[in-house]
């Protein structure tokens, strides 16, 4: 039997795919970065180094599935700090959305050229094991879907619904500098269908892969919000996260979310991800989809932000985030949908803006900041207060923070505590509540939606392939976080 080099006692195992639903008292023996065993009273002479689990919570290591590592600052920058701050949640593994254009690289041209520039910024910086999604922005992004699957272990693509014709932040709609594609080309409803088409026809042509190739979108209509915006704008009675709110409204996103199913079982793609779904009617569209294509293998993503935070209760214009957040009445929607097991994954959509970049001129002006904020460190700690003081069950929860996305992206090492997968885990402690104040995270960034709020969940220690990152707190030793190729061989 393999010698244990880190064994963890005295702790809770929670498991998303088997044991009781709170978890079980096991102890867990780690070696050559995996479990090697799971299972009660594992000798403490048969390991190298014990630890005392304290008594805590011990969750498989978060799989964030939508992060935005390089959008606002150097890629290289963001790699390293935002890794920490995603340790500090209890995630142990990031998936970037990456593309060409503006922001991230500022650069368009074949991915061919592209990527390896991206895996260059971030490699050896990463404190988390991270993965990319691309976006086919241009006709040339489709013909290469085949290679950047098979030579990069990229198996999942996105598509920002609103690009074509609305801006990023909310006024602007010329997009043919912001997003670098030749200029006989459209990035629309048409470019959709053809992306859909040819991710599909990348399944059928890599049929070892194909149940982890996916496509994921960003569901709002451009035409909704463009209109909207200007009756806002014109009307000024509303101000704040509730104008922006009512800019982007709801319908949006349930409007986009029926196009984009419709398309997708038009173009016989069924692996579809509808992204940070922040309202009843995105919902309510969504299901609808589900019984309307059968065939069509929805997942369903919210974010935390979306599940803590309402317009009243975020802290300013700082919480600005497309689509945005929502009224009360949305945020206790989608708790009935996450309680119902409509839910799919929670993710933290962290795109790190700092107080410099976030902010236009004049500053209260919602309509000038930047959209997107950071909020991985509260991943872990948001859900399982928030979600324990409603009933959702710690095996649920890490159904929702690692199994689910991990199994649809193609990290099928990770995702679970068991022997043979990746040793990534955290402690979690539920026997204290705490502030959230933006000068503890470990992020660059200067504020958060989630100032003052109390929370009943803390991480206090995260290893990342049997590497202890974050100890009672603090990120200790150097960066041990990996690119991973999708889908894993490596189990």
């Amino acid at each position: 039997m393999k010698k244990i080099q880190t064994l963890i006692t005295n702790v809770t195992v929670v498991r998303p795919d088997t044991g009781a639903p709170d978890g079980d008292s096991l102890d867990i023996g780690i070696a050559d970065g995996k479990f090697v065993r799971v299972e009660a009273g594992i000798p403490a002479e048969e390991a190298e180094t014990v630890v005392d689990g304290r008594g805590l919570l011990a969750f498989p290591g978060g799989v964030d599935a939508h992060q935005h590592w390089g959008i606002y600052n150097p890629l290289a920058e963001d790699t390293a700090t935002e890794s920490r701050a995603s340790a500090q949640g209890g995630v142990t593994t990031g998936l970037t959305y990456m593309r060409t254009g503006q922001y991230y690289l500022n650069r368009g041209g074949p991915y061919s050229e592209f990527f390896p520039q991206v895996l260059a910024s971030s490699a050896g910086r990463s404190y988390i094991d991270y993965s990319f999604h691309l976006a086919p922005m241009s006709k040339q992004h489709i013909d290469e879907i085949p290679a950047i699957v098979e030579d990069f272990g990229v198996t999942s693509f996105k598509i920002f619904m609103f690009y074509g014709s609305h801006g990023l932040h909310g006024r602007s709609s010329d997009q043919s500098s912001f997003l670098m594609i030749p200029p006989d080309e459209r990035y629309d409803l048409a470019h959709f269908e053809f992306v859909m088409r040819g991710i599909q026809e990348a399944r059928e042509k890599l049929t070892d892969v194909a149940p982890y190739v996916s496509l994921s979108l960003h569901c709002e209509t451009a035409e909704i919000m463009t209109a909207y915006t200007k009756l806002v704008e014109q009307d000024g009675t509303l101000e704040g996260l509730a104008a922006y709110s009512a800019s982007r409204p709801p319908h949006s996103e349930g409007l986009a979310v029926t196009i984009a199913s419709f398309l997708a079982d038009e173009t016989g793609l069924p692996t579809i991800n509808l992204l940070h779904l922040s309202s009843r009617k995105a919902m309510k569209a969504a299901m609808l989809m589900a019984k309307t294509f059968p065939h069509v293998d929805f997942r369903r993503e919210v974010t935390i932000g979306h599940l803590l935070a309402d317009i009243d209760t975020a802290n300013g214009i700082g919480s600005k985030v497309n689509p945005p957040i929502r009224s009360r009445e949305d945020v206790e929607a989608l708790w009935e949908h996450v309680l119902a097991g409509d839910v799919s994954w929670v993710v933290s959509d962290h795109a790190c803006c700092k107080d410099e970049t976030k902010f236009g001129d004049p500053r209260e002006d919602v309509f000038a900041a930047k959209s997107g904020f950071g909020g991985a460190e509260y991943l872990l700690p948001g859900l399982v207060s928030e979600g324990r003081r409603r009933g959702l069950s710690n095996q649920r929860i890490a159904q929702l923070t690692s199994w689910n996305p991990a199994q649809r992206f193609g990290l099928v090492g990770k995702g679970t505590i068991a022997p043979g997968y990746d040793a990534d885990l955290c402690l979690v402690d539920t026997s204290s509540s705490w502030t959230v104040h933006a000068q503890d995270s470990l992020s660059t960034q200067e504020y958060t939606p989630f100032e003052g709020f109390e929370l009943g969940a803390r991480v206090t220690d995260t290893w990342v392939r049997g590497h202890h990152v974050l100890d009672r707190g603090n990120v200790v030793g150097d960066p041990q976080g990996q690119y991973v190729r999708r889908p894993q061989t490596n189990r």
